[in-house]
């Protein structure tokens, strides 16, 4: 097949969309398939261009056997409503574009978060009249509304029309949870053209290795219980949370929390740090995605943050598999919901409710207490690490893009969750 994707982010953007996206394109192309991305160029979540890229018109690179072409946006920091609202806009129009002089697809797939790029997406495959897959990576604009990002009114409610609009012209939807199809079918759209695909990991990338011990010695880790925050410092996950935390085991000499990445959240955890004046935090700024593992080697539990609302109880991080894959016990802080039931149902980790530090500060004094606990933990991280892999995923996608490139709606057979 010749795949059309659609994604604001791709690598060297590291955040977990760009990173689903690329790796199960890496296994397509394998499979022989012909993949190209329209995406812009790297600037999540600072706003800041990449260094070796410029915001061009249009560029055009060949990676890994994928073709990648970047289009020019309107580029800003990932905070602020309306700034953010005139990027997501600006990459729908430019990729729309873009799109009409590719070569005819046989099938356009647009992923969300921002679902502008799902927009595009669909006109672009009206156009050229193709199918259009839709793989919905979060409910957007529910999760925004989460976060504060967006009050209740008109804009809103225009959204949400806007985002069943799309959900019905699909010819079929990838949900990466469970919880998302039920919300979709809760609101009149068919089951019948929804198909979950949990989110996975690469294992050839994450896998269980020593702990990086020059870097341990340059980040003050060395003999230390590390808990370990990889990802986006984002809205959706509370980060003052585990700092309060962290405050409260500050007289605990084993302890260092490490935070490695950026996002609209870090300024902001890294001042609380400093005004309660921790030392036993450590903050990395965003690492190249090669540099990941060496990061998460330091980690003897990968901490896991959502912030205490309902609509992330639909979501699951992708970290959890990376920490999975890793063989290290996830300590998860979020509301009861699918990610929770993964975590105990393979008993890879701890469960803590959303907006408690306390209850955080005393499962990881007990982690730290227990090393034959949680050995045992990381035992079944690991174990559970082969039913979420990017090759099961990638293969369950393709399944969704060639059932509805064959004519037919009915996808909802097709990838299932293992937990």
């Amino acid at each position: 097949m010749r795949i059309l994707f659609l994604t604001e982010n791709y690598p060297p953007e590291v955040n977990a969309s760009a990173s689903r996206v690329y790796e199960r394109a890496c296994y397509w192309v394998r499979w022989g398939h012909e993949v190209t991305i329209l995406t812009t160029a790297p600037n999540f979540p600072d706003g800041v261009i990449f260094d070796g890229y410029q915001n061009r018109l249009h560029h055009t690179e060949k990676l890994e056997g994928i073709r990648v072409v970047r289009v020019k946006t309107y580029i800003s920091p990932n905070r602020g409503f309306l700034l953010r609202t005139l990027d997501f806009a600006s990459y729908m129009g430019a990729a729309y574009l873009a799109g009409l002089f590719e070569r005819r697809p046989d099938v356009i797939i647009a992923t969300s978060p921002q679902f502008f790029a799902a927009v595009g997406g669909w006109a672009l495959a009206a156009t050229r009249r193709v199918p259009f897959v839709f793989e919905l990576g979060d409910l957007w604009p529910a999760s925004i509304a989460a976060v504060g990002a967006m009050k209740g009114g008109i804009v809103l409610t225009a959204l949400e029309r806007l985002e069943l609009f799309l959900y019905r012209r699909s010819a079929a939807i990838v949900a990466l949870t469970s919880a998302f199809k039920d919300d979709l079918v809760a609101r009149r759209i068919p089951s019948e053209k929804i198909a979950v695909v949990i989110n996975g990991v690469d294992t050839s990338r994450y896998r269980p290795q020593q702990r990086a011990a020059e870097l341990a010695q340059r980040l003050g880790l060395v003999d230390r219980f590390v808990v370990g925050y990889i990802g986006t410092h984002g809205m959706a996950h509370d980060l003052p949370n585990a700092i309060a935390a962290a405050h409260l085991l500050r007289g605990d000499p084993r302890v260092r929390f490490l935070f490695v990445g950026s996002g609209a959240e870090r300024v902001k955890i890294m001042s609380l740090a400093r005004e309660l004046e921790l030392d036993n935090v450590v903050f990395v700024p965003r690492q190249p995605k090669e540099a990941m593992p060496d990061y998460w080697s330091l980690c003897d539990v990968a901490l896991v943050h959502l912030k205490d609302d309902p609509v992330f109880k639909t979501v699951i991080p992708s970290k959890i598999f990376e920490a999975m894959a890793m063989g290290l016990p996830v300590l998860l802080v979020a509301p009861e919901g699918e990610a929770s039931a993964i975590v105990r149902s393979t008993s890879a980790g701890r469960v803590i409710p959303a907006g408690d530090p306390a209850r955080l500060g005393v499962a990881i004094t007990e982690l730290a207490s227990d090393r034959a606990f949680l050995s045992r933990l990381a035992a079944a991280s690991l174990a559970a690490a082969p039913a979420y892999t990017r090759e099961r995923q990638a293969r369950d996608v393709i399944s969704v893009a060639a059932t509805v490139v064959g004519g037919s709606s009915i996808v909802d057979h097709i990838g299932t969750c293992p937990a």
